[in-house]
């Protein structure tokens, strides 16, 4: 070994101790990334689909028109609000009867929210009358006061329409309302006129 060392100058044992040291601390730096790498993974089908669903939960898609700034279809927060809508979309135009729409109400997928200019209001107001008679309760968007509306659902079945509708997601049509316990097929037959998906 003694004859292997003095067979070659000293700086090129050097030149050798600082290349393994130099190796040893890039694999040690290497290990961890690589571990981490091998953590991520694609997501499976079945993530995607529930990803694309938990998305779905939470955002609503609405059509603003009328007297605003830029009117289109916006998608928005689950949880947003009328006066959401109309900050999206630009604001009131000068025109806008500001005074002619409600903006704390809830907003429900598929919603038409309409802003009327100054005068146009008395117009349509005869109209808004007999379609907020006809205006069903969205089950997915419902509280459980908003469902205790509802004739023939008491306290009792409201908790458990939002139960069911925490654990298993939104309701595609009114007749997933079988699956909630104490709802049979009758029931939902009536409810049919007062509730929407």
């Amino acid at each position: 070994m003694k004859e292997l060392y003095e067979k070659f100058p000293k700086w090129v044992w050097l030149g050798v101790g600082i290349a393994f040291l130099l190796l040893v601390g890039y694999m040690l730096l290497q290990s961890p990334n690589s571990s981490a790498k091998e953590e991520i993974r694609p997501l499976s089908e079945k993530q995607e689909v529930e990803k694309v669903e938990n998305t779905k939960k939470q955002t609503v898609i609405v059509d603003v028109k009328g007297a605003i700034k830029k009117p289109g279809v916006y998608e928005i927060a689950v949880d947003g609000r009328v006066k959401d809508a109309i900050a999206v979309s630009g604001g009131f135009t000068d025109e806008a009867d500001k005074n002619a729409i409600n903006l704390a109400e809830k907003l429900k997928d598929e919603m038409v929210i309409t802003v009327f200019k100054i005068g146009e209001t008395e117009i349509a107001s005869n109209a808004n009358t007999s379609n907020q008679k006809e205006q069903k309760i969205n089950v997915n968007q419902a509280s459980i006061s908003d469902l205790q509306e509802v004739p023939g659902i008491g306290e009792a079945k409201a908790k458990a329409i939002l139960d069911y509708r925490e654990k298993e997601g939104l309701f595609q049509t009114i007749d997933d309302l079988k699956n909630v316990s104490g709802i049979g097929a009758k029931t939902v037959e009536k409810l049919k006129e007062y509730l929407e998906a």
